[in-house]
């Protein structure tokens, strides 16, 4: 059963942060990955759950929404484009009956935006459907998919997500059971995946060898105890699940009536987290590391005032991303913490195009200055990254015509300077301001009157854990699996492309 949703269409455009796609107001961020949930619980309203979980998660993804039940061996789906509380309302929850749920947010990476692409995947095996849900990017899709069209697979979708699925389906068509299956194809993968992977008895949750995206596990009070999959830990919280810990780098997790089962089906795992998981893409109250992310962005900001101070009079962040950096920022510098900037929280998902006097004001659309707060002040703005420069400068524009006399940004994470391929949709290398420019020559496009970016060193010292542990290849280009070149092709094909 597939209910179709009445109000969204199958050509949903992509939006981006400020409603706007021409090139020179695409966000100044990377944009999210997608976010992931499962949940093994009988007697619960797993539907119910699944649709809080998802909401909790809605920062990794806003393009599309889905949530697959098991009831049995029958499989109830419903997945369309837009927000979870736009795809999901009481009627269609009520159409998800069962004990194990699988929900995912997406924002696209690989695959364009149509609700074709939308997930949960849900494919027929031998032993029964599964559904699958994915966050990250495999970098070995053209031979997979090459492999499984031979192998007659009909693919429908443009994404790797349903790779995986054919992958697990083929190997359980040829034999195998559900967790030799699934171990078969994770093999086959290549790249950065966290996965929920739904079926009539039971819920996996994977990471990849590495462990490039997040996936943690938690319980829900009960007898039997019951079991919940995540991106990040406030998934967990917004239905009361307790954090239990994480699935490790290489690590499959198996729930079914008899409890949670553990197989470490990568024989070399090595923990590359992505570090912008830590800087700005998960939300602030998530734990990592048995620590809330607030605290570690609250350190990038010391560390930031330690390394680049200035004489100033107020320090504020950009909202919400950059303010626990700029309080840090304050504790260690000594000068006030203040709010420059007021953010419109809801301007982000309008379909409606501005005026050509609104598209001029610019930044103005998403956050407005408080000029009796700015005026004649010299003032530190905080950020987390900068990735094209164009919002940035608007930015810096806004502040001096609300009376600020000097603006001096500081940056809480190093320049980006390489593209990501694992599940985070950034820009070519040539689009990359940091790439093609020095400080110097970004501070002078930006119109700033000082900047400096942490240090990569101070970054991974903030953690408090192995520098190793972390893939941080956007600063670097050290990319902890190797990148084939027919996917960097691809990527800058696809970015000139418009794609």
């Amino acid at each position: 059963m597939i209910p179709i949703h009445p109000v969204t269409s199958d050509e949903y455009p992509r939006q981006t942060n400020d409603s706007m796609n021409s090139s020179e107001n695409c966000p100044d961020k990377p944009e999210e990955a997608c976010g992931v949930f499962g949940i093994y619980a009988p007697g619960e309203d797993v539907a119910k759950l699944t649709y809080f979980g998802l909401y909790a998660l809605q920062h990794r993804g806003q393009e599309s929404a889905g949530i697959a039940t098991f009831e049995g061996t029958h499989v109830h789906l419903h997945k369309d484009m837009g927000l979870v509380s736009q795809v999901f309302n009481e009627s269609v929850l009520e159409h998800l009956p069962g004990s194990i749920g699988v929900g995912h947010t997406r924002y696209s990476t690989t695959g364009s935006s149509r609700k074709v692409n939308a997930q949960p995947a849900v494919l027929d095996t031998r032993l029964g459907s599964i559904a699958l849900a994915h966050n990250g990017n495999l970098v070995n899709t053209v031979q997979l998919r090459e492999e499984l069209l031979q192998s007659k697979c009909n693919l429908v979708t443009t994404t790797d997500s349903e790779m995986i699925a054919f992958a697990i389906a083929q190997a359980i068509d040829a034999g195998a059971d559900w967790l030799e299956g699934a171990i078969q194809a994770f093999k086959r993968c290549q790249g950065a995946f966290s996965l929920v992977v739904g079926t009539p008895i039971g819920v996996m949750g994977v990471r990849d060898p590495n462990g490039i995206r997040p996936l943690v596990i938690g319980t829900l009070a009960g007898n039997p105890i019951r079991y919940v999959l995540a991106s990040e830990t406030c998934g967990l919280d917004i239905i009361g699940a307790e954090y239990l810990r994480d699935v490790e780098p290489g690590e499959l997790v198996w729930i079914t009536e008899e409890g949670l089962a553990s197989y470490h089906w990568s024989q070399q795992p090595q923990r590359k987290l992505c570090i912008f998981e830590m800087i700005y893409f998960a939300r602030p109250d998530s734990l990592m590391h048995n620590e809330s992310l607030y605290s570690y962005r609250m350190r990038l900001g010391r560390q930031l005032a330690e390394e680049s101070p200035v004489d100033a009079d107020i320090v504020f962040g950009v909202p919400d991303s950059g303010v626990p950096a700029a309080i840090g920022f304050s504790q260690a510098s000594g000068v006030a913490y203040a709010e420059g900037l007021i953010k419109n929280r809801y301007v982000g998902r309008t379909f409606i195009q501005p005026t050509q006097t609104m598209r001029e004001s610019g930044i103005r659309m998403k956050l407005n200055p408080l000029k009796d707060v700015l005026v004649g002040k010299r003032v530190i703005i905080v950020d987390d990254s900068i990735v094209r420069g164009t919002t940035s400068r608007k930015l810096v524009k806004t502040l001096r015509e609300a009376g600020a006399v000097e603006v001096h940004m500081r940056i809480s994470s190093p320049p980006v300077t390489h593209p990501c391929f694992y599940g985070i949709d950034t820009d070519t290398q040539d689009q990359l301001i940091a790439a093609t420019k020095s400080v110097a020559e970004i501070a002078q496009q930006l119109e700033v009157d000082t900047l400096a970016y942490l240090s990569w060193e101070g970054m991974l010292k903030a953690t408090g854990e192995d520098p190793n542990s972390f893939c941080s290849a956007c600063f670097t280009g050290d990319y902890p699996v190797a990148i084939p070149e027919q996917v960097k092709r691809s990527k800058l094909i696809l970015e000139k492309a418009g794609v």
